[in-house]
Formats: structure tokens, C-alpha cells, sequence
């Protein structure tokens, strides 16, 4: 990442580093902001009910975790906010407005954008082209959507990349892409599917450092993710899921010294990794 793009984006990286290590776990509130809404959301797979009564809550401004090991249930909620799995009961709200029964296309349009895991850019496009397709269904003139591609590209660092094709980028700069992509159409909320999956360790600091840069854009951002340490972070808090239920929640440091996440998911040598970082010296 280069210049004053970059130089931008990793003073908000480390912003948010320092605030989610810090004992509040504090966001900037976005005054009259939007909330996003998850209540008793409950599913099964024939005998097996995979989501069992969980609710989750969001507001803009703040990047909150979804975690929890294998076969916890987080990936089926996860998919029932965005609307790709409808859950058997359960509601899923915006600024109170059910929209439970909207289908992805018009939560988008609400505000509510999505980052699928798999590679959603074109690969015979160019970085360019991927982003004007976006931008030319958007309801703007030829000026408006030349301003808001210029805007992008440089505060997303990939103007550089402009002429290059879609598969001619790596797991990160197609990453970037992508977000790029997302931020066009200027959603409320994020919801981030493994945004650090096939991604090198130097990328991973790049998409961290543009993550936590969307919360100073006024956006909420639900992120799941194995990558376990590098979403914490960069998360304000976290919901914590075991056996289909949300079993704890906070931020995280009250998650990190909760003796329950050490020993249902974070394991013994991260958990005293972690803690190690968030005891203040002596």
C-alpha cells in the first residue's frame, strides 16, 4: 500500500488497534446512526437444530466478531443475516423495519452489504472495469461515477492496480478489490465472510487495516472468521457461539480473561498469548 492513501488507512488501523485492546472496548457512536438486528434466530437440519435462540446486534460505526469453533453455528447465522439461508423462526430487523422475509438484493439496497468468502470479482476485467460495473448501476451521471471511482481507488490504495486484470491479482489485492467494490454502493453495514481466508500473513495486515478503516466511514461491520486473532484484533466486541447458542459476549478484553472462551474455543497457548498482550507492563 503506498502514499498518502495508505498512510490514511493505517493510522485508522492503528486507532482501532489501540481501542479494542483498551479496558472499554470503546467505538465512535455514529449519532442517529442505523441498527441492524438479529432476534431468536433458530435453524435445523433435520434432527439437528444448528441455531438455537440466538440474537446478535450492530450498530454503525462499530466491528463486531462472530466466532466460535467448527460446527458452533456461527456460519449458518452468519448466513441468515445476509439472506442466503432462511431461518425457521426468528427476525432479522433494520432501524426496526422487519426484514426478515427480503431477499439479498433488496437488503443491499437498504444498506446492508455483503463480502462473500468465494472470489466475486470478474477475472477477465480489469480493477477499473470490476468497480464501474458497480458503479453503473447506480442512480449518478458520468461525473459522479468518475469521482466516486477516482475516490475509491485511491483510498482503497489500488489505483496503482487499475489496468490489471482480475486474475492477475493476489489473494490480497483482490481482497482490497473487493471491498472496493462493496463501498460503492456506500452501505450502512458490512457483513465480512473470512475476509483473511487465502490471504498471505502481509495481506492479512492490509485488509485488517482497511476493515477497521470502514468504522471511521460511519459503517457497521460483522465479521466471521477462523482467523481468530487477527479478527480480534481489530473487533470492538464479539459473540462468542458454541452448540448453536451465543454463549458469551463482549468485548474484547472481557473475552479474552473469560476463563469459558479460553476453554470453549480460544484454547490454552492463545488464550495466554492473548492475555500477555492485554496485561499492561509492570
Amino acid at each position: 500500500m503506498q502514499g498518502a492513501a495508505a498512510d490514511r488507512l493505517l493510522e485508522a488501523a492503528q486507532l482501532a488497534l489501540a481501542r479494542a485492546e483498551s479496558p472499554s472496548g470503546a467505538y465512535q457512536r455514529v449519532v442517529g446512526g442505523s441498527l441492524l438486528e438479529a432476534h431468536g434466530l433458530v435453524k435445523s437440519y433435520k434432527d439437528r437444530r444448528v441455531v438455537n435462540d440466538v440474537s446478535v446486534r450492530l450498530e454503525q460505526g462499530e466491528i463486531v466478531g462472530l466466532l466460535g469453533p467448527n460446527g458452533a453455528g456461527k456460519t449458518t447465522t452468519f448466513y441468515i443475516i445476509t439472506g442466503l439461508i432462511r431461518a425457521d423462526s426468528g427476525r432479522i430487523a433494520l432501524d426496526g423495519r422487519d426484514v426478515t422475509a427480503d431477499p439479498m438484493y433488496q437488503r443491499a439496497r437498504a444498506g446492508i452489504g455483503y463480502l462473500a468468502q468465494e472470489p466475486s470479482v470478474f477475472r477477465k476485467l480489469t480493477v477499473e472495469e470490476n468497480v464501474r460495473a458497480i458503479l453503473e448501476t447506480m442512480p449518478l451521471d458520468d461525473a459522479e461515477r468518475g469521482q466516486r471511482l477516482e475516490r475509491l481507488l485511491d483510498e482503497l490504495a489500488i489505483k496503482h492496480l487499475r489496468r490489471q486484470k482480475g486474475y492477475q491479482l493476489s489473494g490480497g489485492e483482490r481482497r482490497r478489490l473487493e471491498i472496493t467494490r462493496a463501498l460503492v454502493t456506500e452501505p450502512k453495514f458490512m457483513l465480512l465472510d473470512e475476509p483473511f481466508a487465502g490471504v498471505d500473513p502481509i495481506a492479512v495486515h492490509d485488509i485488517q487495516t482497511i476493515v477497521a478503516g470502514l468504522r471511521h466511514r460511519g459503517i457497521g461491520v460483522l465479521i466471521t472468521d477462523h482467523n481468530v486473532e487477527q479478527t480480534l484484533d481489530i473487533v470492538d466486541r464479539a459473540y462468542i457461539m458454541f452448540e448453536g447458542k451465543v454463549q458469551v459476549s463482549g468485548t474484547v478484553r472481557e473475552l479474552v480473561f473469560d476463563d469459558r472462551v479460553a476453554n470453549l474455543y480460544l484454547g490454552p497457548t492463545l488464550t495466554a498469548r492473548l492475555r500477555a498482550r492485554l496485561t499492561p507492563a509492570a
